[in-house]
């Protein structure tokens, strides 16, 4: 069998990406009155322009609660003509745009929203200091629909794909894990019943859109936390998401953003520029405290997910994308020729939204990212790579 080719064309369902390496979704902190800006419209233009296949908008919350702050983005009438700009912009440049749909859930931020942030159980979220109400199943009810309406507003505002969000302990994904789903109905107990909420969703959004646009998902392999969801556990919900057939590709990622966010960011732990970002004076104390028992230190390596994945790789047919530690041609190579469809991108081209052209140019081409990580605190207010702020 011939090894993919990763700067050629590659089908992803029903649409055509130019190339196989998608912008993942990291989100951009440019909406502050939840609406699409120019701002907005601009960091994925450049991202387009740089060479991406298909650039990926973060985070679109498919209700008023399910955000992780006020000023996100969510799925509504209001939104679709910004979206209109946005996608539209993307495909002037030549890429196709992908919007993140999903619930925040327990990692929702109850006091900036205003409402109450939903989990499969009861618990105590440190960043909000507010304790998570037990979603009801009129709440699951309600929170799958609105998953199929947002996939219905994407078309409207003209994105070519939806990746419903199944990781890092937000909704769906806080439903997969025993650490943070204690429930006894038919949505807690079983890994059966435990991945009812993430199927369900799936086959709803489906139903919602047909073949109109590609559907993604992003699953977690593991949570990074005891007791939590594994891989083992991810192994058999990829298979039950492939045999449904909801889904045109899984993109695999790892960690918790309630409990463990640095198992994703693999690198430096920038525990003194997250405690700056905190706006309430306890929130920020805390951090400075006791930040490094919750942001923890993780050795950076290149393709960092790679040996986990493949254990989902050998287990299901559907096309999967790789994330973690894709920064080069090589790199990108070696996943190809594991057997992944696409792969992902994301602090890299914060740091350089042109690499894939430069890349394309020139294999031999290294990323300047560091994995500093100092991006990331960047979030609560307009995302970006600080060093480049500098320069």
């Amino acid at each position: 069998m011939t090894t993919p080719d990763v700067l050629a064309p590659a089908e992803l369902g029903p649409i055509t990406l130019r190339n196989r390496i998608i912008k993942s979704a990291t989100f951009e902190g440019r909406t502050p009155n939840a609406l699409v800006t120019e701002d907005l419209i601009d960091f994925h233009r450049q991202v387009a322009a740089g060479g991406v296949g298909m650039t990926t908008v973060a985070y679109c919350a498919v209700a008023p609660e399910g955000r992780t702050e006020y000023g996100q983005l969510w799925m509504r009438p209001d939104v679709v003509p910004g979206l209109r700009r946005l996608t539209d912009a993307v495909h002037a440049e030549g890429a196709a745009v992908s919007a993140q749909i999903g619930h925040a859930g327990p990692v929702a931020n109850a006091k900036s929203n205003g409402l109450p942030a939903l989990a499969p159980s009861t618990s105590f979220n440190p960043m909000s200091m507010k304790v998570t109400k037990a979603a009801t199943l009129g709440d699951i009810e309600r929170i799958t629909a609105a998953h199929a309406d947002a996939a219905k507003l994407a078309i409207e505002g003209g994105f070519d794909a939806v990746e419903i969000h199944f990781g890092h302990n937000y909704f769906a994904s806080s439903f997969l894990s025993r650490k943070t789903n204690h429930r006894t109905d038919s949505y807690g107990g079983s890994l059966e019943n435990r991945a009812r909420i993430v199927r369900e969703t799936a086959r709803a959004v489906r139903e919602a859109v047909g073949d109109r646009i590609a559907i993604l998902a992003k699953l977690n392999i593991d949570d990074g936390v005891p007791g939590g969801f594994w891989v083992d556990e991810a192994i058999q919900v990829a298979q039950w998401l492939e045999a449904d057939g909801g889904l045109d590709a899984l993109e695999l990622t790892m960690g918790s953003s309630l409990l463990n966010p640095m198992y994703l960011f693999r690198g430096d732990a920038p525990v003194h520029e997250f405690a700056k970002a905190m706006d309430q004076p306890l929130v920020r104390m805390g951090v400075k405290m006791i930040g490094k028992q919750f942001i923890r230190t993780y050795p950076y390596e290149p393709l960092f997910m790679l040996e986990s994945a493949r254990q989902i790789r050998a287990a299901v047919a559907m096309p999967l994308v790789l994330l973690g530690g894709v920064t080069d041609k090589a790199g990108m190579d070696t996943a190809m020729a594991e057997g992944f469809e696409f792969v992902a991108m994301a602090r890299a081209l914060l740091r350089e939204p042109d690499l894939i052209n430069r890349i394309a140019a020139d294999e031999r081409t290294r990323s300047l990212c560091i994995h500093c990580n100092k991006c990331m605190p960047t979030i609560f207010t307009r995302a970006r790579c600080v060093l480049v702020d500098r320069a």
